[in-house]
């Protein structure tokens, strides 16, 4: 189930929070949706999910205008907020069925008759499948308020999954996990990719980097990247890039400051080096053609590879 976001502009009183923010996602696609603190994140996902309306823009749930079909994009989409909203007194199932109520889980039909065994089976099941998956078991007996903050968090992802949406819209979801839970958490997001549309923020860059397809980068209420994670990363998507380079015997590393595109040259020990460039293209085999007319062997050449974090500071810093 596709989301289209086209032009979305939100103000607060004077401060610009988000600027002419436009893009698509397609049906089945995990998406990292990442930014400094106040560049806009958590507005623009409380406009997708139609709980905040934007000045200018619209945003569109597979055709549908999250402003004419509030009912209906409400079934469609999963969200946890930032600040997650719980009933702290409440106990886990308990407030698991409630929220299905909001769902026409359970309840009364379109009739007027009360629910029926079949559909009270039912909703019991959909609530022990999300408890399943999301790891609540060992704390089932607790009330929310008794629950450390990761499993506040597990059961915020739960109410988000328990009518199982086409769409999850997720603020922060592993905030406060532990390692261990952070793995769980992530495998879980990961296989529901395929199957569903997950719009994901979060902090936790190497999350990104595990699980999702795609990053959207927002910087000061606007849009600064948008590509496919391999592509961020590789230096594929008009970055500069660093190229390893490994020579056999002794040499003049200032020889390569006849290159134009290089701009630093850094050493990493023995005959192995790091060439900085200007250059987005591959240049490779400009780098080899070169080596050989200086009577220079060369043992190995690559691209080095940029963790997002370095991609993120560089894009976010300019």
């Amino acid at each position: 189930m596709s989301i289209t976001v086209k032009g979305i502009t939100k103000r607060y009183g004077s401060q610009l929070a988000v600027n002419d923010v436009s893009f698509e996602i397609p049906g089945g696609e995990i998406v990292g949706f990442i930014g400094p603190n106040g560049a806009g994140k958590s507005t623009t996902m409380k406009i997708i999910t139609g709980t905040l309306p934007p000045d200018k823009g619209s945003v569109m749930i597979k055709g549908l205008s999250t402003l004419d079909h509030q009912t209906e994009i409400r079934h469609m989409i999963g969200y946890l907020p930032e600040h997650n909203p719980l009933y702290l007194e409440m106990y886990i199932r308990e407030y698991l069925q409630y929220v299905a109520s909001f769902y026409d889980l359970r309840g009364k039909n379109r009739t007027g008759a009360k629910p029926s065994s079949r559909r009270r089976s039912r909703v019991k099941a959909k609530v022990e499948d999300v408890i399943e998956k999301t790891g609540l078991g060992p704390e089932i007996g607790k009330t929310i308020g008794n629950l450390s903050k990761g499993y506040r968090q597990r059961v915020g992802l739960a109410q988000a999954m328990i009518h199982d949406p086409d769409i999850l819209i997720l603020d922060e979801p592993t905030s406060g996990l532990d390692p261990n839970q952070l793995a769980e958490i992530r495998n879980l997001i990961s296989n529901i990719g395929g199957k569903k549309t997950v719009l994901l923020s979060t902090h936790i860059l190497q999350e990104v980097e595990a699980i999702c397809d795609r990053v959207i980068i927002i910087n000061n209420g606007e849009i600064v990247a948008d590509e496919a994670a391999e592509d961020l990363t590789s230096g594929h998507s008009g970055q500069a890039q660093t190229i390893h380079v490994e020579i056999e015997g002794n040499f003049d590393p200032s020889v390569w400051k006849e290159l134009a595109f290089v701009k630093n040259i850094k050493p990493i020990g023995g005959n192995q080096f790091l060439l900085e460039t200007h250059e987005s293209r591959d240049i490779r085999g400009d780098i080899f053609n070169f080596a050989v007319n200086q009577g220079l062997t060369i043992l190995s050449l690559s691209q080095k590879k940029k963790n997002l974090e370095e991609v993120f500071r560089e894009i976010t810093n300019r």
